[in-house]
């Protein structure tokens, strides 16, 4: 079946909220008792796979949901001053004659829904799902087709990390992997999503193949 819904991460696929969050989590980092990250640890983090990030941290698992809290409400502060990821707009506004858009995000739905708000990207956008589960999202996803009653292949799962590749493949989903957010390309790819696009150009591209 050709796609109907397409389904975008938040962090670094719509919004630009690398730089933001990484400012954040060094300012927490006395309080957590973990050392500031240099940007060459953020770049060697960008080369990791979601489950070998949280298997190198240097942060107690038991202290990891309690951070990521912290960290998003923080971002809710700066809200205001996230911009979309260049060229993302246009592309929204794009597909929104063709398909449906959704998100699903770990990031809080009240910082989403200012984001988009302050955008005027709101009416685009069908549903906003969160969810706090670092490993959870393909719960979520499934949750998506069984109250839309759609099959897995009619919903493309959008992101920029190897943990949302993962989600979409437990799903039997298309996974589209973005370049510009967090995870690089190469790590990216090892994953083997069913596109890796490098522009927002390239992900009309994309998703315009699944149809």
């Amino acid at each position: 079946m050709p796609i109907q819904l397409a389904l975008f991460d938040f962090d670094g696929t719509i919004a630009d909220t690398h730089s933001s969050f990484i400012a954040i989590l060094n300012r927490l980092s006395d309080e957590f008792g973990y050392a500031p990250a240099t940007p060459a640890d953020v770049e060697r983090m960008r080369g990791l796979s979601s489950s070998q990030l949280v298997l190198q941290s240097k942060i107690s698992r038991f202290k990891i949901p309690f951070l990521l809290r912290r960290a998003k409400e923080e971002l809710g502060k700066e809200i205001a001053d996230i911009q979309p990821i260049a060229g993302m707009e246009t592309v929204l506004r794009s597909l929104t004659p063709q398909l449906r858009l959704g998100i699903l995000t770990s990031n809080l739905t009240a910082n989403v829904q200012a984001f988009l708000e302050r955008n005027q990207l709101q009416d685009l956008f069908e549903f906003v799902h969160s969810d706090s589960t670092l490993f959870g999202k393909h719960k979520i996803i499934r949750r998506v087709l069984a109250n839309l009653h759609l099959p897995p292949s009619a919903i493309a799962y959008i992101g920029d990390e190897t943990r949302d590749i993962e989600a979409a493949k437990r799903c039997r989903t298309p996974a589209i992997a973005v370049t510009w957010g967090f995870n690089a390309a190469s790590v990216l790819a090892q994953h083997q999503p069913d596109f890796l696009v490098t522009t927002p150009a390239e992900l009309v591209a994309a998703l315009q193949a699944l149809r």
